[in-house]
């Protein structure tokens, strides 16, 4: 199997084709990040389209001294960043994992399980969206620190800051919350 250099390079030599590769390798990984910040399906597609119609624009500012993954991811994030700044779009709710709550669960554990989440995401709307944007990419994609600093285009210690003040934040809400789902987080 060709690797993503030889389609980048088939694509600046004029190949357009070479790009539904790109696409149909990296769309759905795209779509699955871009949902964690969004809070719609219909927008999450939207700003994936728009993510890959803008990748394929700068594809010759893309240097090989990185991963193609991540030189999009961080255009990507940028974009939805950009968006948001804009106030199109409003930063993600925590969206429960698909059949994260199965059929087999009581009416009140779905109750308390929505509660929980609806908790957490108050506690995240206290963040800014920078910071709520890094703690997703860290606890939801379970991506490392020299990921999210790749994605994101900060240092490594910036990243590990902004993650240690989002969560010292939130451990502050809740210890003046006295209680709740996520007492137990201190």
């Amino acid at each position: 199997m060709k690797d993503d250099s030889y389609y980048i390079k088939e694509v600046l030599r004029g190949d357009k084709q070479a790009y539904t590769f790109l696409i149909n390798r990296y769309s759905n990984k795209l779509y699955a990040v871009i949902l964690r910040m969004v809070k719609n399906h219909e927008d999450a597609k939207d700003l994936v389209q728009e993510c890959l119609i803008k990748a394929y624009s700068q594809l010759e500012k893309y240097e090989s001294t990185g991963s193609f993954a991540s030189w999009l991811y961080r255009l990507s994030i940028n974009h939805c960043m950009d968006q948001f700044r804009k106030k199109r779009f409003q930063l993600v709710e925590l969206q429960e994992e698909s059949n994260q709550i199965n059929s087999a669960s009581t009416p009140e554990s779905k109750y308390l399980q929505k509660e929980k989440y609806e908790h957490l995401e108050k506690l995240l709307e206290l963040l800014p969206q920078e910071d709520r944007m890094i703690l997703l990419l860290k606890y939801t994609r379970d991506l490392s620190y020299e990921e999210i600093s790749e994605l994101v285009g900060q240092p490594i210690s910036t990243v590990r800051n902004k993650i240690h003040r989002a969560k010292k934040k939130m451990r502050k809400q809740i210890m003046e919350e006295k209680g709740g789902y996520f007492h137990e987080m201190l």
